[in-house]
């Protein structure tokens, strides 16, 4: 499948990984697709929103309450969007989506998007293999979300385990999948 002309929304939430988000911005683009960021304020402290602005020639919304853009921004950024991928999808953003908490730009707008959403999971390997984490992938898995990785590897602070993101190539893969409409809810795991 091709994404020229397809509308991606990308929320980049805050963990390390989010420097996989701009590599990922970078190969949607050159596809073809409209790719709009949102971040969050974490984020936002690990890579520079101009680096998306940049990459994707497009303004990034980073609040609820400052978009210019849009009085209802968690409504209108993903009015156009065939996808929402939360890249990297930490512990925090997973449980706040299974629990339907939205108390920031990204996940509110996790509640308010009318499409699939894709999830790349990025934490430490004890942060991946808790109960409750496990909890909620499963419940989100059961609510319809999609899920890419998380790979195997050494991870930022050091370890060696499960919870890196997949790479970018993953990422735009499945999200190939997910618009054509040939993809299981787990990806890969």
């Amino acid at each position: 499948m091709t994404l020229k002309g397809k509308e991606i929304l990308l929320g980049v939430t805050g963990g390390i990984a989010a420097f996989k988000a701009a590599a990922l911005v970078s190969r949607l683009a050159a596809a073809g697709a409209g790719v709009s960021v949102m971040m969050t304020e974490s984020a936002a402290k690990l890579v520079a929103p101009q680096t998306f602005y940049s990459l994707s020639g497009r303004p990034v919304r980073l609040s609820l309450w400052t978009d210019p853009q849009s009085a209802h921004p968690h409504i209108g950024a993903g009015k156009d969007a065939r996808i929402f991928c939360i890249v990297p999808a930490t512990a925090d953003i997973i449980a706040k989506a299974a629990a339907g908490i939205a108390d920031d730009l990204v996940s509110t707008t996790i509640l308010a998007f009318d499409g699939p959403i894709l999830l790349a999971p990025a934490m430490n390997s004890v942060m991946w293999s808790k109960p409750a984490t496990r909890r909620n992938v499963a419940r989100l898995e059961e609510d319809g979300f999609f899920f890419v990785g998380p790979e195997a590897g050494r991870l930022s602070c050091g370890d060696e385990g499960l919870g890196r993101m997949a790479e970018p190539e993953a990422i735009q893969e499945a999200i190939e999948k997910i618009l054509a409409g040939s993809a299981p809810s787990k990806i890969r795991r």
